[in-house]
Order: C-alpha cells, then structure tokens, then sequence
C-alpha cells in the first residue's frame, strides 16, 4: 500500500492524539490531573460525530492538541474529516490582530483553506456566511477565560444563532474555565444594556466551561434552538485552576499573556471603562492599573481594606501603546497571593471605588462603557454617590442568587 503524506499525517496525528501525545499511561505532559479537552475527545473516537459532513471550524491560536499543534491542520491533514472552511473571531484564525479587530476573508497559506470573519457580525448576515461556506456542521473549539465580557462566548452564541437560522448542525468542543467554575460572581447583565460584551443576562464571572455556555444559552437565550451537540471534557473538576489541567497554555488574545492574567480580569477589566490604563501595552495586562497623577495613596488605600488573596504594590510603568502610550504613570500592581479565596469582582469594585477617592482625575469613559461591561448603570451611579465596596456588592445579590439557580441546571462537571 502506498501511504499518501497526508494520509502519513493523518495516521500519526490520531494516534498521538488519542495516546495523549505519547505520554506515558496517559499522564499529563505539563504535570496536574489527566483532563482530555473535547477535541481530544473527538479525535479518539475517530471523529465519528463529523462523519459524512462537510466541517467548518470557529477557532484562533487556543484550538491546540496537548502537544501543541493546532486542530485545523490536524483536521486537515486527516481523510476522515472534511473540512473545508474555517471561521476566524476578533483577534483572528491565526491571531494577527490586536483588540478589536480581526483578520478578515482569505485563504489560509498553511492549508489552503477559506478563512471567514465572524467578528462583528451576528444574525441573519453571519447565518449567510455559513451558507455561503457550503458546511453542513459548525464546529466551535476556542479557550474561554471566564468573563462575561470576553468576546469570545458570545461569538459561541452568535455562531450558535446564525447556525440555526441557516439549518447548520453545531458542536461545541470543551475546554476548562482557567480560574476554575465554582462559583458565579458579579452582577448579571441587564437586556437592555445587550452588546457584543454582553448579549444575555449571565454573571460578569459565570463559572461556566463553554459547553456548559452552549447548553445554557440553546436552552435559555436563543429564540431558535440549534441543532447542539457537545462534547464535555473528561478529567476536569469545578475547582480546578489551569495549571492544574496538563495543558499547554496559549493566550487567547494578546492581552491575556498568561493564567494569572485571567486570573484578575473579570475584575480589572472594568477599568476599560475610566480613564485609567489597565495595563495595555505592558507586560501585566490587567494586573497593572494607573495614571497620570495617581501616587502611593491608592495601593495604601486599597490594602487597607484587606481584601482576601491579594496584595496591592504601589507601582510605577509605562505603556508602549494603549492608554498613556510612552508616558509613565503611578498606580497598583495586583499580586494574588491565595487564589483560592481570592474574589476578582469584588476587587475590581473596591479598586474602583478607592481610585476615585484618592485621586481627584478619576473619571468614567465619556461613552458610559462601564455600564456595557458591569451590565447596568447601577454599579457607576452608586460608586458616583459614594457607596462602598460592600454596598456596591450587595447590589446585585438578589440577581446573582437568581442567575446561580439557573446556572445550576446546565452545569455538566461536578
């Protein structure tokens, strides 16, 4: 028999796939628990829930095998699978763009094949994308940071609507939330403030894998359920932090270098919205937090408040684009110290609110984006009139409590 080089691909791919890319008894390359993503999953069972289909695939840089490799061109160069399009979201497929924007159409020079943009689109324009590609299945396997208002859940649920509107059968491949999905935080998005950080009403930080997203959103946000089938991750438990996985670890966008950077970031996101840098352009992103102007006063005033797992250093930096580009400013650096009492949005809060009471420059972005990424006006108009970390928290309680019992019903890992 004479063996094709895709066909030799093909062979050594899958079973380096399924043995776990030759680590011994199935143990973890990069030390933790044994967890199998759900393209590992897939690939094992010879992606028999692909066959016959013509696939696309939703992905960026974070679509990798335990071994690094990204799952386009292990698809590709596999006879079993036909894939035939790929679908890239903000940042882009190969992951050339910075923050809101993308790769647009072209060509993929490594496989040949057509790259569609999602990004920015949603409804019947992304459903015509999908027809236009000639799939039959939407397959979706990107790493999520578990934040409300990281793009790239609710490209999972415009893609999931698009899909149903153009008759596509979709597949959500599993991987884990990288600050573990104990709990759900935060306030919970108010409808009428819906955007692209925020369609539906979940928690800032949801607690949720983005299999466990997919079910909830078919099961309570889409007007037209989908055709769903998902494929959960094994070996993952709710308390689980990244490193705990075996998983090689990819940003999934360029200011989310590494885990402790999702670490913070359902809380210190929220300085998009002041005129605050949160640390774009620097090394830190979201750990680092400043301006022009802001002194020691506010890592004193912060750490006086003794908030649990982390600590607050005085810090000096200077971005190299983003907000203050070239100009170095004063601020706080975020050091977690106990990750597992640690509450980002609460921190996020009380960072807020001492920012704008020792430093007289503070001030809301002009565009109210702060009301997009917390999820309702409540959060800036009660730090406006002077509440307190506790009082801003306990806003959203009733809320929070609603959204849990919710949650708990499409939660699949225990």
């Amino acid at each position: 028999m004479t063996l094709s080089r895709r066909t030799l691909l093909a062979t050594t791919t899958a079973a380096a796939v399924a043995a776990g890319s030759g680590t011994a008894e199935g143990a973890p390359a990069h030390g933790g628990r044994r967890v199998r993503t759900g393209f590992e999953r897939l690939a094992a069972d010879g992606y028999a829930l692909l066959d016959g289909d013509r696939v696309g695939v939703v992905t960026n840089p974070t679509g990798i095998t335990r071994d690094a490799r990204h799952i386009v061109d292990v698809l590709h160069a596999d006879d079993r699978v036909r894939l035939t399009a790929v679908f890239g979201p903000e940042h882009g497929f190969r992951g050339t763009a910075q923050a809101g924007g993308s790769e647009g159409r072209y060509d993929d020079p490594a496989t040949g094949l057509p790259v569609y943009d999602t990004y920015l689109r949603s409804g019947q324009p992304l459903a015509d994308v999908f027809t236009a590609s000639g799939v039959d299945t939407v397959v979706f396997d990107i790493q999520d940071v578990g934040a409300r208002f990281y793009t790239y859940v609710w490209t999972l649920y415009d893609c999931m609507e698009a899909a149903a509107l153009a008759g596509k059968r979709f597949v959500v491949l599993d991987r884990p939330n990288p600050v573990t999905g104990r709990a759900a935080l935060g306030p919970v998005l108010h409808e009428e403030f819906a955007t692209f950080v925020g369609r539906g009403p979940i928690a800032q930080a949801h607690g949720m894998t983005v299999v466990e997203l997919a079910r909830l959103f078919d099961g309570e946000f889409l007007r037209t359920p989908v055709a769903l089938d998902t494929v959960p991750m094994t070996g993952w438990r709710r308390s689980d932090f990244y490193d705990a996985c075996g998983l090689p670890w990819v940003p999934p966008s360029p200011n989310m270098p590494t885990p402790e950077t999702a670490l913070v970031y359902a809380g210190t996101c929220l300085f998009e919205g002041t005129n605050l840098s949160e640390g774009r352009g620097t090394t830190r992103p979201f750990e680092l937090l400043g301006a022009e102007g802001v002194d020691g006063a506010w890592a004193a005033a912060v750490n006086g408040l003794e908030l649990p797992g982390v600590w607050f250093r005085e810090a000096y930096f200077a971005p190299v684009f983003s907000k203050f580009q070239g100009t170095t400013v004063g601020g706080v650096q975020l050091h977690v110290h106990d990750r597992e009492v640690f509450d980002p949005v609460r921190t996020g809060i009380a960072l807020l609110v001492t920012a704008k009471r020792v430093w007289d420059g503070f001030a809301w972005r002009s565009d109210r984006w702060i009301d997009k990424l917390t999820g309702s006006a409540r959060v800036r108009t009660m730090i406006d009139a002077g509440a307190d970390t506790d009082e801003v928290v306990a806003g959203w309680r009733a809320e929070l409590a609603a959204f849990r019992r919710v949650r708990e019903r499409y939660l699949v890992h225990r």
